[in-house]
């Protein structure tokens, strides 16, 4: 635990199901408050206050499109409205579609790159916008991927917004280190989330993921909201435009972990 996060008021995008919901969680268990948003599964974000109130934190539940701009503001507006203030904010939310790219359509690509690139921004400019009229400290973690590194083909969109949140990332730490808001990225490897459950669910498919993986096993949403925690508190205060990879070495060529070349 991280006695630092007690009693701090944290936004998370995509909070209803998988990763999202198992920082939620995780910072309830650090004492913290917590809004959780959601797109179309309320029943998902309920379950989720309800497993920070149980660990031992608050939170409320915020239906929002995270690619608006008045979505995002109505994030913000809750934190304050029920916790008042704002201290850490987790861009989470995330989709993917999977196409050959000759055949991806601009309305598909643009849903993803709404999402996973578009709602980046906007959930960092919402947060870097209030800790610079309050004049003081912030932390924004961005949901990236394995994939900011690793090409991704059919998966192009996806791999592009990735490859945007790294360098985003990377330019508002810059940019703002100075006023001590810190900001950094999480890339997940091949976790064990709904969005995965149908693929991971055929032992075929789960065998290839795994052969992929040097450490030879699937990686927990819960593994995935330790590095949440320690990015958020001051434990990693000397820490900044970084992405850490929570991938099990996915990002380490593992086609060569036996020799081969």
């Amino acid at each position: 635990m991280y006695e630092d996060l007690n009693g701090k008021v944290a936004v998370i995008t995509g909070g209803s199901k998988g990763i999202g919901s198992a920082i939620a969680k995780r910072f309830g268990e650090e004492k913290m408050k917590v809004v959780i948003n959601y797109n179309s599964d309320p029943a998902g974000a309920q379950k989720a206050a309800d497993a920070v109130k149980t660990a031992g934190g608050d939170a409320v539940i915020v239906q929002a499109n995270i690619a608006s701009e008045a979505g995002v503001d109505a994030l913000l507006a809750a934190a304050i409205d029920n916790f008042g203030d704002l201290d850490v904010w987790v861009n989470n939310a995330g989709m993917e579609i999977k196409s050959p790219t000759h055949e991806v359509s601009l309305d598909d690509w643009n849903k993803v790159t709404a999402i996973d690139q578009t709602g980046v921004f906007l959930g960092s400019r919402t947060a870097l916008a209030y800790f610079k009229a309050h004049h003081k400290p912030g932390n924004i973690i961005n949901m990236s991927s394995v994939h900011e590194r690793i090409p991704w083909p059919t998966f192009a969109s996806y791999a592009a917004a990735k490859g945007s949140v790294k360098l985003f990332t990377q330019t508002i730490a810059m940019e703002y280190a100075q006023d001590n808001i810190r900001v950094n990225a999480i890339g997940p490897g091949a976790i064990n989330t709904p969005i995965n459950a149908e693929k991971f669910a055929d032992p075929e498919q789960y065998d290839q993921t795994v052969n992929m993986v040097p450490m030879n096993q699937i990686g927990t949403p819960e593994e995935v909201a330790a590095g949440a925690a320690w990015l958020a508190s001051n434990e990693s205060s000397y820490v900044t435009g970084i992405t850490l990879f929570i991938d099990g070495g996915m990002t380490l060529y593992p086609a060569f972990k036996d020799g081969q070349g």
